[in-house]
């Protein structure tokens, strides 16, 4: 019987203390895959620890990375805005948190996995997040962005990336510029990434988020949210053969 357990683990970047959520099953001893999850923009929350939960329950070991620091829990749109602003304008110093959460994953010694295999997926910002990890070189098998931004300060920077990437869009996302979308087959066909990009029909903003109700911009799409996590574990399950 699965056993999911959360355990909160602390690393550093810059001086700022931070504090992911590792989430695994306990009644399975076998090293596993390990996968970073990052986050819509408001961060570590009960909200996103449950999808994490969700995720490790299919034999991962799953860390919710934390990206604004210990001390930053976002309880509110503007909250959420001010945070995630910050470091969008700042993808340096993104690219060293997330990489530092990478590195705590794979230094953990508390569930049992295999350092050889490592992906990062994440929603909305987190989405924006997985793909700049990606492009900073980390040692990943795959990437996944979940109705993310796909802009880049450096598209050059694709040549950096090491595995297979995946993104899971709404074709009538109206926060994510359609533009972007041809610009990022651009960089990832310049760059020779493999790389896809499925864009799903009727679906907006967060369409895998089931409190997402903003018609038009942000709404819950159960049949898309579906299909979308059956591609990431499809990959998954190819990158980590």
């Amino acid at each position: 019987m699965t056993q999911i357990e959360a355990r909160t683990l602390r690393y550093s970047v810059d001086g700022v203390a931070f504090e992911g959520r590792l989430l695994f099953d306990v009644a399975d001893p076998a090293p596993r895959s390990g996968l970073l999850m990052a986050p819509n923009w408001f961060g570590v929350s009960s909200a996103a620890e449950e999808l994490a939960g969700q995720v490790a329950s299919r034999g991962y070991r799953v860390l919710l990375v934390d990206v604004y620091g210990a001390t930053v829990r976002p309880v509110n749109p503007a909250e959420a805005g001010a945070a995630m602003l910050l470091l969008k304008q700042d993808r340096e110093l993104l690219r060293r948190r997330l990489l530092a959460a990478l590195e705590a994953l794979r230094g953990q010694q508390t569930a049992p996995m295999d350092a050889a295999r490592l992906a990062v997926f994440g929603f909305c910002f987190g989405g924006t997040c997985a793909l700049e990890l990606a492009r900073a070189g980390a040692p990943l098998k795959a990437a996944v962005s979940f109705h993310g931004a796909l802009d880049t300060p450096d598209p050059a920077d694709a040549r950096n990336v090491r595995g297979a990437v995946l993104v899971l869009d709404g074709a009538l996302d109206p926060l994510v510029p359609r533009d972007q979308l041809a610009a990022f087959a651009g960089e990832m066909n310049e760059a020779g990434v493999d790389w896809q990009l499925i864009s799903y029909g009727g679906a907006v903003h967060s369409f895998t988020d089931p409190a997402a109700d903003n018609p038009g911009t942000a709404k819950y799409n159960a049949k898309v949210s579906k299909r979308a996590f059956a591609a990431m574990y499809a990959l998954l399950d190819e990158v980590f053969a």
